[in-house]
């Protein structure tokens, strides 16, 4: 049977992992190696030469990833961060990039302060406003950048439309599918040429390890481009961070639908909440996107953001008065997180000041429920 004909649930478990031949170890062992053995003619038998290049434990890993989001090829990464810094370094000074507006804050960043002192030019537009990322391409544009739903006010874009887009201006498309995951959503399947993933957030799930990924629909040279980037940089996982992020994804499925459920429940109690102004979830069916997300996702993901009535302060108060949920920058964890973004994001953030998101874990809901009207009561 081919991986393209196992369900998700099946290959999270199953894809990149097999028996170890030595041992009979059903659970994968890790290789720490930093270099591996030439023959006696000079070659490399195993296929391994540095880790730096490759190594054997982040191997499985890619395996895992580029099935789970039906690649043709995966690369692991250091971080989800590094990741996008190759993608970004891959196109070379004097391109043109269009990205998402509405977008991790970390992106932005590094597209501001790294890539646009090194000639990187940089539009940034609203994804979902598709006349906007029309009117945004020029001669120049070798990236579409999209993040759908945006983090932190979940935004949905079109993933067929930016994809038609994309590829009649001759740019490469890239979707961050951060709060996704191949378990709701793989823009591979809309057209897009790559998938990046935080693989820190839902795929690690337990908030202990950090780690990115790429993975692409095709194997071309600008995918090359991008391996030979990532093994001259370095920008490489360990072993045991690769190890860790294979195991947590074993169980992705069912931690990210759980989640799910979660925040659908918080979504439709928070919109009723009189202490709210506005619920950022695009499974209510007053989000202005939530058709297309119904129609491009199998679910409407674990984060959702709210603002609340009264201004930055009650918000800050709010957040700083929950007992359950955690007050941590992160998301896609077995356990439920609030932050202010603004704080987070600095000066040049656009979020409102009154926002707080959530990344919803896989505690009893109706526990998360009574934590946050607790805090949403107290004055």
């Amino acid at each position: 049977m081919s991986d393209a004909a196992l369900h998700p649930e099946t290959l999270a478990v199953h894809a990149g992992r097999e028996v170890d031949a030595e041992t009979g170890a059903v659970a994968l062992p890790i290789h720490p190696s930093t270099t591996f053995e030439r023959a006696a003619d000079g070659g490399f038998p195993h296929g391994h030469i540095y880790t730096r290049y490759a190594n054997p434990t982040r191997t499985h890993l890619e395996t895992c990833l580029a099935a789970l989001e039906g690649g043709a090829e995966a690369a692991a990464f250091a971080s989800g961060t590094a990741a996008a810094m190759t993608v970004f370094q891959a196109l070379g000074p004097g391109a043109h990039v269009v990205a998402s507006a509405d977008a991790y804050h970390g992106i932005l960043r590094l597209l501001r302060e790294v890539m646009t002192p090194w000639d990187l030019a940089v539009s940034l537009v609203d994804t979902s406003d598709l006349d906007a990322v029309r009117a945004a391409i020029r001669p120049a544009t070798r990236l579409l950048w999209a993040e759908t739903p945006s983090n932190p006010l979940l935004k949905i874009s079109d993933l067929d439309a930016l994809a038609a887009i994309a590829r009649d201006a001759g740019a490469i498309s890239v979707c961050d599918n951060t709060f996704a995951t191949p378990i709701l959503q793989r823009p591979l399947d809309h057209g897009f040429d790559i998938s990046m993933l935080s693989t820190t957030k839902y795929f690690g799930g337990h908030s202990d390890v950090l780690g990115g990924g790429l993975v692409t629909g095709a194997a071309d040279k600008f995918w090359e481009r991008i391996r030979f980037l990532q093994g001259a940089g370095g920008a490489v996982p360990s072993p045991f961070d690769c190890w860790l992020v294979l195991r947590g994804a074993a169980t992705l499925p069912l931690r990210v639908r759980a989640a799910t459920d979660n925040a659908g429940r918080l979504a439709e109690h928070l919109a009723e909440h009189v202490r709210v102004e506005r619920v950022y979830y695009p499974g209510l069916s007053t989000h202005p996107g939530h058709a297309l997300a119904a129609r491009q996702m199998k679910g409407f993901g674990g984060v959702l953001s709210f603002t609340v009535t009264d201004g930055e302060s009650a918000a800050i108060n709010v957040a700083a008065r929950v007992r359950l949920i955690k007050r941590a920058t992160s998301l896609g964890g077995v356990e439920t997180l609030i932050e202010h973004r603004a704080s987070i994001e600095g000066p040049e953030t656009r979020t409102p000041r009154n926002l707080l998101r959530l990344s919803v874990g896989v505690e009893h809901v109706d526990d998360l429920i009574a934590d946050l009207d607790e805090a949403l009561a107290n004055k």
